[in-house]
């Protein structure tokens, strides 16, 4: 099942999210965990999340923001961090997060495009994402500030 994140998912959504870090070689402090997690509840603060369940227990969490479009004049979508806990990979639940965003996406108007990022050796996630979308041909670049 695929809801919105709730206060009730803290202790969970920590788990994960820290997880999702070492992944990532990232190890977050205790202060980012709390602001990012007050941005995930603060209505407006322009970042949402959604989360998997399995059997009544959270096991996945996906990141996202929306903003104009300037192609479009619509809204473009953008998927921060997805990640699904390992014991329970291979049952869908990425796929599911991203389509669930998708169809909110479209519900909420003009809708431009659905994007995302992963890491190139992420071969594992790029495997699902082959399925449901469409590989870039667009270069990343990032400038520390």
């Amino acid at each position: 099942m695929i809801r919105a994140i709730a206060p009730a998912d803290r202790a969970a959504w920590q788990r994960l999210f820290t997880d999702y870090g070492v992944f990532y070689e990232t190890q977050f402090t205790d202060d980012v965990i709390a602001a990012v997690w007050k941005l995930l509840l603060e209505s407006g603060s322009g970042v949402d999340a959604l989360v998997a369940e399995q059997e009544g227990t959270v096991v996945g969490f996906a990141h996202y923001r929306s903003h104009p479009d300037t192609f479009t004049g619509g809204r473009d979508w953008f998927l921060d961090d997805l990640y699904v806990d390992p014991d329970a990979r291979g049952a869908g639940h990425a796929t599911a997060l991203i389509e669930h965003l998708a169809d909110l996406a479209r519900a909420a108007g003009p809708a431009g495009t659905l994007r995302w990022i992963t890491a190139a050796d992420n071969e594992r996630a790029q495997r699902v994402y082959d399925r449901i979308a469409t590989k870039t041909t667009w270069v990343t670049y990032e400038k520390s500030l």
